[in-house]
Formats: C-alpha cells, structure tokens, sequence
C-alpha cells in the first residue's frame, strides 16, 4: 500500500490568521479562499499526471512520482476545506469520493476565539448540506439532519488515540494491497498520526509541518514502513505555498 497523506487548500482561517495571527472572526468550518482554490487546481492536475517518458535501470522505480500516482482510493475529512480541495481531485481523477470522519482536524467543529477560553461543540454540516453542496461524495450512513460532530471539544488525550484508530483502520481497509490511497485531511492530525505511526513520544513535542496541499507519501510492505517524503509542494508556484 501506498499512501499519499494530503493538506487540504488554503482555508479562510488560515489566511486569516496569517493576516492578524489571532482567532478573531475565525469560522468553525472554513470554506476555501481564491488562492485555496487555485492551489486545489493545481493539485488535482498534478495527481493526475501519467508516467513522463524515461529510461531507468530499474523501471518501475517511482519514489518522487515522475512515473505518475495511479490513486486507487480518495477519503476525505467531513470539513468543508477539506472536502473542497478532494472534490477537485475525484473529479480530475474520475475517482469516487468517500468521507472519513476521522480524518477531522484536531478539536472538531468549535466556536472559539480570542476571548473564549474553553471552545465550545458545535453540530457541524449534516447530510442535506452536503448533498446539495457536494452531491459527489460519498457520506456515512450515520450522518443525518443534525450535523456530524455534535459533541465536546476533543481534547489533548483524545487525538493519538483517533491517529491510531485511523491507522488501524486503514490497515484493515488496505493492508496487504498495491492500492494507492490518498487522504485529504489537516495539518494538525497528520502530526498525530505520524507520531502513531513512528511510536514516537509527545513529550517533547515534535511537530511535523505540511503546508496548505502538501504531500506525504508512505509505502508500507511486508518488511517495512518507509517514509518516501514529506510536506512535498513541488507541484505549487512560490507564490502558492502557504
């Protein structure tokens, strides 16, 4: 298995808290911006690449994808940046679009700002939001009128344990296979996962950055896990890395 562990595209939030590094105005599930969106262009196209023409000792050597991705699987979090930029991708790719509720970022769906000290839950888009917004994606049967976090904050303790569920569960969904996955999801929760993934302790913290549609990719054999690269964003313009 192969996995392609993917940023979604600049978020509203995002670019508002490069402009006044605060959570003032901040949305509890951003839509993308114009440059965002430009980004998940550029993304989608370059996924969608096939194997540029060359000659090479060992032909099917491919650890940068100049050989193309050949994406098997498209999972994405239930939030909006998120399913945004993978919706760009299954359509360029032709690939079904399923949701994966546990690719959310870190915390979920919360109210907070720069005078609340304790976010608060709140229900996040249900089904006929994403029906009509996103008639492509594939939802959970669980997910109806009320929206699908409704619930608490997640806390501190709560998230290695969901980068380990997640991880479990891609294993039995694709362990053992030439499938190629990708996942569309958030900066924080791939470095919880890829603490899980290394057995690495939080404590110091290491953080593991990824830009807005940076790329990591991770093969998994029989006899290893092998980190190919990380936080890769050869494929955007300097002036589209955020």
């Amino acid at each position: 298995m192969q996995l392609y562990f993917i940023r979604h595209a600049q978020s509203q939030n995002n670019a508002l808290y490069l402009e006044n590094r605060s959570y003032k105005g901040r949305s509890e599930d951003p839509d993308l911006t114009p440059a965002g969106r430009e980004q998940a262009r550029i993304l989608a196209e370059h996924l969608r690449q096939g194997p540029v023409s060359r000659t090479l000792a060992v032909p099917d050597w491919n650890p940068q994808n100049v050989g193309g991705f050949g994406i098997t699987h498209l999972y994405t979090s239930l939030m909006v940046r998120a399913v945004a930029t993978a919706t760009a991708v299954a359509r360029a790719l032709g690939l079904p679009l399923v949701a994966w509720e546990d690719l959310h970022e870190v915390g979920g769906i919360v109210a907070r700002d720069d005078e609340v000290m304790d976010p608060v839950g709140l229900p996040g888009r249900n089904r006929a939001f994403f029906e009509a917004t996103y008639p492509d994606l594939a939802l959970p049967e669980s997910l109806g009128d009320e929206g699908w976090w409704n619930r608490p904050y997640e806390d501190s303790e709560q998230r290695p344990e969901r980068a380990r569920r997640f991880l479990r569960d891609l294993f039995d969904r694709h362990g053992d296979t030439d499938d190629h996955v990708a996942v569309v999801s958030h900066g924080a929760f791939y470095s919880y996962v890829m603490h899980a993934l290394f057995d690495l302790p939080h404590d110091p913290p290491l953080w593991f950055f990824l830009e807005n549609t940076a790329i990591t990719r991770i093969s998994f054999a029989e006899d290893r896990v092998a980190l190919v690269y990380a936080n890769n964003t050869r494929h955007l313009p300097p002036d589209l890395v955020t």
